[in-house]
């Protein structure tokens, strides 16, 4: 046996283990108009941006069981509620969707806090 299998092996196991990043956690519930709003307005462009790419958009519904890697990430029952979250911590919390041009300078901020 060579030992190129095992690095083949080795190369693998790394891809296949996930990696903790950045993410834009979106809190939202059917109904919300704001969150409709975001919809139209943001969703379609954020992953094409920069700020999409370092933090991408998590969308959790408020209603259903909150995914085990947020629960100590507080959820409120106002909607949306975007939360950066990195390596498991809140790093940033905006409450309601401010429109566009407010939601980018924010985002902005918030994601002044992540590593470079």
């Amino acid at each position: 046996m060579t030992a190129y299998p095992a690095a083949l092996l080795a190369l693998l196991i790394g891809f296949s283990t996930p990696a903790l990043a950045a993410e834009l956690v979106m809190f939202e519930q059917a109904g919300c108009a704001w969150c409709k709003r975001f919809n139209e307005e943001i969703a379609p462009a954020w992953s094409k941006t920069e700020q999409g790419k370092r933090a991408p958009l998590r969308r959790v519904d408020i209603h259903a069981n909150i995914p085990a890697d947020l629960a100590d990430i507080p959820v409120e029952r106002f909607t949306p509620t975007f939360v950066l979250v990195d390596d498991g911590r809140e790093l940033g919390r905006l409450r309601g969707y401010p429109g566009d041009q407010f939601f980018w300078a924010l985002m902005d901020e918030m994601l002044a806090k992540l590593d470079p």
